[in-house]
């Protein structure tokens, strides 16, 4: 059991230090953060905050402690022009306040679905006028895979409040990201 434990924390290390390599930009997680208040303070979208700390931070962002530094941005990859999605908001929406095309919004955020519907209150999107987001792990690519799940938190309030979360009736999970 103990060198299991080990084992674990050996490969965990190991991982952070690869991450590190390349990292431009640090935070050192507080007691109650949360991963949107992480990102909205320190401009960084929750896709890339998600993406960069793979596979260390989990799906829902349950696993944060309190004195461990997390990545908050890569050399070449680093959105830092943000948009903190509030109640009402559509890509339209953001997209026409930040001056930049639906395209751009969704190659920067992979993880908004095609009809845009679900967007989070309090959800941190990258609102850049280039496409600067990381490639999900494994991939190479900018399209986000099931590997990197960008789940909102169980207390989430939908931007578009005709929208809910969870099982949308076809018997798949309706997580935010294309698919």
């Amino acid at each position: 059991m103990f060198s299991k434990a080990v084992v674990n924390f050996v490969v965990l290390a190991a991982a952070q230090i690869a991450a590190a390599s390349s990292c431009t930009r640090t935070y050192t997680v507080q007691s109650g953060d949360i991963c949107d208040s992480i990102s909205a303070a320190n401009h960084v979208s929750t896709y890339q905050l998600a993406v960069v700390n793979y596979p260390n931070i989990d799906p829902g962002c349950t696993n944060l402690v309190p004195g461990s530094t997390i990545c908050l941005g890569n050399e070449g990859e680093d959105c830092q022009t943000t948009y903190v999605v509030q109640l009402g908001d559509t890509c339209d929406g953001v997209s026409s306040m930040a001056y930049v095309n639906n395209t751009i919004l969704y190659l920067n955020n992979p993880q908004i679905n095609a009809d845009c519907s679900n967007l989070y209150v309090g959800e941190v999107l990258c609102t850049a006028s280039t496409v600067i987001v990381p490639p999900a792990p494994g991939g190479g690519s900018s399209t986000p895979s099931s590997t990197v799940p960008v789940v909102p938190p169980p207390s989430a309030t939908p931007a578009d409040p005709g929208y809910s979360y969870g099982d949308g009736g076809d018997g798949e999970d309706d997580l935010p990201w294309c698919e």
